[in-house]
């Protein structure tokens, strides 16, 4: 095994940390290095919210009160239905009181529920 694969291994096993955050959601049991052909690390396309949501989870936080999502031009938005799922997965008995800010400059703002009315749950 050379030195590379330990450094690995050993990046993984630091951020390893398995927790059952609801019925449908657990995190930090699996953890993964990655080293690009280039030597640098690499990234999938992912949301903000959802990278937030990850970081939040990976510092042993579970319950999310607020979200903001920043658009490339500035504005505030809602956060696409693959955050909203997953937002709500994680606190199936509580995403309802989730708040997002819709509008920075209207100060508007709605509950995850009113994003989900017809959940799958």
């Amino acid at each position: 095994m050379d030195a590379i694969w330990k450094e690995m291994y050993d990046a993984a096993k630091a951020v390893q940390n398995g927790c059952v955050i609801s019925q449908y959601v657990e995190a930090g049991g699996g953890a993964a290095a990655i080293l690009s052909g280039s030597g640098k690390s690499c990234t999938l396309g992912i949301c903000a919210e959802r990278n937030a949501v990850f970081h939040m989870l990976t510092c042993g936080e579970q319950k999310i009160a607020r979200v903001l999502a920043l658009m490339p031009d500035g504005r505030t938005g809602a956060p696409c239905g693959a955050c909203r799922e997953m937002m709500a997965q994680l606190m199936p008995d509580g995403y309802q009181k989730i708040e997002i800010l819709l509008g920075w400059k209207t100060g508007r703002v709605v509950t995850l529920d009113r994003l989900m009315p017809e959940w799958w749950i």
